[in-house]
C-alpha cells in the first residue's frame, strides 16, 4: 500500500446533531450573551446604596519627577476615594474611563483635578466613574 492510497481511505459520515442537542445548544449561547452584558446594565442591577460625586485634587502629583506623575496621580484618586467612601483598598474599582482620563496628556502631565462619581455597592465595593459632563 502506497501513501497515496493510504489517504484516500473512506471515513464514516458522522450522523447529523438531533434537534434537541441544537437546542440545548442555543440555550447555552443564549445564557453565555446575558452573562457578558455591558457594564452599564449590570451597574443597573446592583444596588447602589451610596453615591457622591467629588472633585479630587491631584496638583500634588505635580510634586513627583516627571515620568512619576499620572501613576502618582492615581494612587492619590484611590486614596481619596477610600478616606470619603470609608473602604478599604481592594474594594475600589476605577473604571477604565477615569484612569484614560488621568492618562490623556502622558505620564508628566496628569490632570490637576478631576471630577467623579463614586458609587457604593451592598457588599462594600466602590466604583469610580467619570462624573457626566467632565
Amino acid at each position: 500500500m502506497s501513501i497515496e492510497e493510504a489517504g484516500t481511505e473512506e471515513k464514516p459520515v458522522e450522523e447529523k446533531e438531533s434537534r434537541e442537542d441544537l437546542e440545548q445548544t442555543v440555550e447555552a449561547a443564549e445564557e453565555v450573551k446575558e452573562e457578558k452584558k455591558p457594564a452599564e446594565e449590570r451597574e443597573e442591577e446592583e444596588e447602589i446604596v451610596e453615591e457622591r460625586v467629588y472633585t479630587v485634587p491631584l496638583g500634588r502629583a505635580w510634586i513627583a519627577p516627571h515620568t512619576k506623575r499620572s501613576p502618582r496621580a492615581m494612587r492619590m484618586l484611590k486614596s481619596f476615594v477610600e478616606r470619603h467612601m470609608k473602604v478599604e483598598g481592594d474594594s475600589v474599582k476605577i473604571l477604565n474611563e477615569v484612569n484614560e482620563r488621568v492618562w490623556s496628556k502622558g505620564i508628566e502631565k496628569p490632570p490637576r483635578r478631576i471630577r467623579i462619581r463614586a458609587t457604593k455597592d451592598t457588599e462594600g465595593v466602590v466604583t469610580v466613574h467619570l462624573a457626566e459632563g467632565s
